[in-house]
């Protein structure tokens, strides 16, 4: 892999598609090595855009606007960071020679689709899932929820961060479920999951690292397992490494080689797991950093956005833990424009503390807004650290 200089006839160009405080981290990984990064959101002054070469602001799901844009960039390769994508067009544009999709523009399509990575999960590859139906009505939600038995939960087959998901109680939930999953998903399909309920002791982020390795090979790597804690499907803490069993640690790493290795590709994966004993299920993927990931800023060699960047460039990484973390995120607590944020600085008074604010230009009450991140002796005493620094930092207007 040859590496150019940027803005120069020689440069590496990478477009990402989406520019959220994830994709602004994998932007800062690539320029560190040398790449000219342009950022794509579908709103201004994104947080990826406030540190990229270039920025564009459109709808990604246009696909003529899509087309355009590539064409009119050249990039070498193509990340997709975001769901709202023209998944299709990003096939066609791979097909026509235009640019390298991340991981593969067929990984674009089956993985933003909660539809097309679950068959392919539990149909075709037979790895352990919860019980699931697709939906397209609120009469087909509503059988599918009464065969897979309440509580059950309901998600739009495209939305990420809990957007548009809800548990459903009793058949009374029902209506109320469908019109939010429709209204609240990243793209509008008219169409949900409903799953069964697993009573799982813990749930994990296995970060799976497809890279090249020495022999020219793609070779599979995996991070320490990250625990996390959800509420209403969005990622409030996350600590590695959670502690698991051998036999369950090894069964989780085997169900991620299995659909990271179909996928293909090369780069980041998040898998997403349920764990109860020994016994793991397959829950989701994500073909690009994870949010509960943030940790591994923590307490890793590399962390899952310098991983990444080295993976989709062709170079070697590294998966190693240096310490015992822990994510806690900061909310903007209101609906305003340009807020501010007081506590920093006793914030970064808690032992082995540091703070990311990601710069979101709109803050919305439970829009997330940053992340406080911390080391300790033990995953006790390092959320404890990230959960006090983050409540030190309080989001205000002027």
């Amino acid at each position: 892999m040859r590496i150019g200089t940027p803005l120069s006839p020689s440069a590496t160009r990478v477009m990402l598609l989406g520019s959220g405080e994830l994709g602004k981290e994998v932007i800062i990984a690539l320029q560190r090595l040398g790449v000219e990064v342009i950022a794509v959101d579908r709103y201004p002054n994104a947080p990826g855009h406030q540190v990229a070469h270039r920025f564009h602001s459109i709808n990604m799901a246009d696909p003529a606007a899509l087309r355009a844009l590539v064409e009119a960039e050249k990039p070498h390769l193509i990340v997709p960071e975001i769901e709202a994508i023209a998944t299709d067009e990003l096939a066609a544009i791979e097909a026509a020679g235009l640019a390298e999709v991340i991981p593969t523009a067929r990984t674009t399509q089956l993985t933003m689709n909660r539809e097309g990575i679950r068959r392919l999960a539990a149909e075709e590859l037979g790895v352990p899932t919860s019980r699931y139906h697709f939906a397209s009505s609120l009469a087909e939600m509503q059988a599918a929820a009464d065969d897979v038995g309440y509580p059950c939960f309901v998600k739009p087959v495209m939305s990420s961060s809990g957007k548009g998901q809800s548990m459903l109680k009793s058949a009374a939930d029902v209506a109320d479920a469908w019109e939010y999953a429709l209204s609240a998903g990243r793209v509008n399909h008219g169409r949900v999951i409903v799953e069964e309920c697993i009573h799982f002791d813990y749930e994990i982020t296995l970060l799976t690292v497809r890279a090249v390795g020495a022999n020219g090979a793609i070779e599979t790597h995996f991070c320490a397992p990250i625990g996390h804690r959800q509420v209403k499907g969005d990622y409030v803490e996350s600590w590695q490494s959670q502690p698991m069993t051998d036999s369950a640690l090894a069964k989780a790493q085997d169900i991620a080689s299995k659909v990271t290795g179909n996928l293909g590709g090369r780069g980041l994966f998040g898998v997403e797991l349920f764990v109860k004993g020994d016994d793991v299920w397959f829950s989701e993927v994500s073909p690009r950093p994870h949010d509960t990931g943030m940790v591994t800023m923590a307490t890793q060699f590399q962390n899952e956005f310098e991983l990444h960047a080295r993976a989709i460039l062709g170079l070697p990484v590294n998966t190693s833990l240096h310490s015992t973390g822990a994510s806690a995120v900061i909310y903007g607590g209101m609906d305003a424009e340009g807020i501010a944020f007081e506590g920093v600085e006793h914030a970064l008074q808690v032992p082995e503390s540091d703070i990311r604010l990601f710069g979101k230009p709109e803050s919305f009450e439970r829009r997330r807004m940053g992340v406080a991140l911390t080391r300790g002796k033990d995953i006790d005493e390092a959320r404890a650290r990230a959960v006090e620094a983050a409540q030190r930092v309080k989001p205000v207007v002027d």
